[in-house]
């Protein structure tokens, strides 16, 4: 690595996450050797607006899918927590996640400082009301309710993360677009940076100044506007950038 080119003076970090920093925590990603979609090329229809909407077998599978996902019982890894420790030793530190797993929320950054562009498996939507609920109690219904509707209107339920065919959440996309704009460093990491347009605030930071720099096992989009492109595992990486950002 080539710290010295693009930590000195950092005070406002901006950080993308995908899916690779939590395979650590035993959350498997979704493209890699052994990701969801690479080993179930089928399982990616389940995550698609309209599929999901037109056909109850699909929400069946897909609720299926959550109640045993392994993000119910994974814990932070170390880069999770690194990330935590760059914002505690005073360097302001945002993390705005392509993840839905709420792994980031249970290290000891404040929740206010984490932005889940692609929403949360943690909470569900009913997607007439727009009631929502712990996706949990929803889960408890699943055997005797394989696509369990709202208990308000009756309508189809959701878990409140954004499939494809469905639009960011334009207030939080309009709020990640200004931290990224704003930061000094932009990390990305463990992400494919193919999932638009999350990976284009990649391009916002660097035409605002900052210095971006990637993280990731296989080449991305992005990798020719970083200033440093890292394929070491992502744990012992951030924890290296943590030193060199905060140990000054």
């Amino acid at each position: 690595m080539h710290e010295k080119h693009w930590s000195d003076g950092v005070t406002r970090v901006a950080v993308l996450t995908g899916a690779g920093i939590s395979t650590a925590s035993g959350i498997p990603d979704y493209r890699g050797p052994d990701g969801v979609w690479t080993k179930d090329p089928d399982a990616a229809e389940l995550f698609t607006y309209a599929n999901y909407m037109a056909d109850s077998a699909v929400r069946r599978r897909l609720w299926r899918t959550y109640a045993d996902h392994p993000a119910w019982c994974a814990e932070p890894n170390d880069a999770h927590h690194a990330l935590a420790e760059i914002d505690a030793a005073g360097v302001a530190v945002r993390i705005l996640t392509q993840n839905i797993d709420g792994l980031h929320q249970r290290t000891t950054l404040a929740d206010r400082k984490v932005l889940e562009l692609h929403g949360s498996m943690r909470s569900t939507v009913c997607t007439r009301c727009g009631a929502k609920t712990p996706t949990e109690s929803v889960l408890a219904r699943i055997p005797a309710e394989p696509d369990p509707p709202c208990r308000n209107c009756g309508g189809v339920l959701k878990p409140a993360i954004v499939l494809f065919g469905q639009p960011l959440d334009a207030d939080v996309l309009s709020h990640a677009r200004t931290i990224a704009a704003a930061s000094g460093l932009f990390l990305a990491i463990g992400s494919s940076l193919q999932v638009e347009p999350a990976a284009s605030l990649c391009s916002i930071a660097v035409r605002a100044g900052a210095k971006l720099v990637i993280i990731n096992r296989d080449p991305t989009p992005y990798d020719d506007e970083a200033v440093e492109v890292i394929r070491e595992p992502i744990a012992a990486a951030v924890r290296h950038i943590r030193k060199f950002v905060t140990d000054r």
